[in-house]
């Protein structure tokens, strides 16, 4: 079997969530399905790095495919040429997007359905796109992929379809994410955070992620507490992230927060483990990785009430509602004025870990492509 593979998201040294999930689980592919010849479509120079296996051959495929209008030309004009010339049998994409111009049985990952449900947190021509075509792609699917429980009943609500046709496989994550000893907790707090304890977020920054209301509880943690503790932001500007910066430079303890930009996988896990916890309170969410890199670190988790994140941590974490500033700060205060339940949530964090893994994400996907390659 020859499959094709949307590799668009492979970007060194930039892999964020669906970028995340794509290496990981072709790292794994390629090599569990040796019988199988992979053709991985690139929009734009790759990195050696992400030619996994001999069974892997890279292509690639102009024009880089960042723009909708882009999208298009790439997904239903160059694609489908190459599809033909490769005599691809199945066609994999970890990030949704599919062709409407071929006959190629195609299985897409779906993530999330956030541009449904905050399409405000991103471009206007992006939402256009993303709510004219992800409907056709489902429609068009020869079967859906999806990482969390919540994510199938949304699109199945979204976009009337029979459950069947959706199987659930996770996120994991990778093994780079551990304790620390107390040591690299001392070096790493010393070159990030002034020495202090800190609260750690990572994601990238636009509205979804809610960190205007995480700033307003940090700002009031520290006005009713007095801590040193700082907080550390990790993570690329993303989009219509004014408001957030807006709210920043009004802040009074503003020099203790700390944005670092992208930050690569080795250091970040180190950033992890120093943390005395991350503060995950988005808004929406399909999965959380962040969670799972927490529990990885053995740090204790906050993390929202809301979408797939109570899904993800079970009783792991503190969950809080999200647009509750006051919620958010009350669950700060738990953690670092209650020594025992940080304690509790950590071990709890560490047997949670035993439901997801990317070796169990890799094998849901392999049977799936398996079966439906020759139905």
């Amino acid at each position: 079997m020859k499959i094709g593979v949307n590799t668009r998201l492979l970007q060194y040294g930039k892999l964020e969530g669906i970028g995340r999930f794509t290496h990981e689980t072709l790292s794994r592919l390629t090599h569990q399905m040796q019988d199988c010849e992979f053709v991985f479509y690139f929009d734009r120079p790759y990195h050696p790095s992400f030619i996994y296996h001999s069974n892997v051959k890279p292509r690639i495929v102009p024009p880089p495919a960042r723009h909708p209008f882009l999208f298009w030309i790439w997904l239903e004009w160059a694609l489908p040429y190459f599809f033909y010339k490769d005599r691809i049998d199945l066609f994999f994409s970890p990030d949704g997007f599919l062709s409407l111009n071929t006959k190629v049985p195609q299985i897409p990952v779906f993530h999330d359905l956030a541009f449904e449900h905050f399409p405000e947190g991103i471009s206007k021509i992006g939402a256009w796109y993303y709510k004219r075509y992800m409907p056709k792609f489902a429609n068009i699917a020869k079967h859906i992929l999806t990482v969390s429980e919540f994510t199938k009943k949304d699109i199945i609500q979204t976009y009337p379809m029979d459950s069947s046709k959706i199987t659930v496989t996770c996120n994991g994550v990778s093994s780079i994410f551990r304790p620390l000893t107390l040591n690299e907790i001392e070096n790493v707090r010393k070159k990030y955070a002034r020495g202090k304890p800190y609260i750690l977020f990572v994601g990238s920054i636009h509205p979804r992620k809610n960190l205007a209301r995480l700033l307003q509880a940090f700002e009031q943690f520290k006005q009713e507490t007095s801590h040193e503790a700082q907080l550390l932001i990790c993570g690329r500007k993303a989009w219509n992230f004014e408001d957030i910066f807006t709210y920043f430079d009004s802040m009074t303890f503003k020099n203790d927060v700390h944005f670092t930009g992208t930050i690569h996988d080795e250091e970040l896990s180190k950033i992890y483990g120093a943390a005395s916890v991350l503060c995950y309170v988005s808004l929406f969410e399909g999965f959380g990785i962040p969670i799972l890199e927490a529990f990885a670190s053995h740090i204790p988790v906050i993390t929202s009430n809301v979408s797939s994140m109570s899904e993800v941590a079970g009783d792991a974490a503190l969950l809080v509602n999200p647009y509750q500033v006051e919620e958010i700060q009350y669950a700060l205060k738990k953690i670092f004025f209650t020594p025992q339940l940080a304690q509790d949530l950590v071990n709890k964090g560490i047997k949670r870990l035993a439901f997801y893994s990317w070796e169990k994400a890799s094998s849901i996907i392999e049977a799936t492509l398996r079966k439906f390659s020759n139905s």
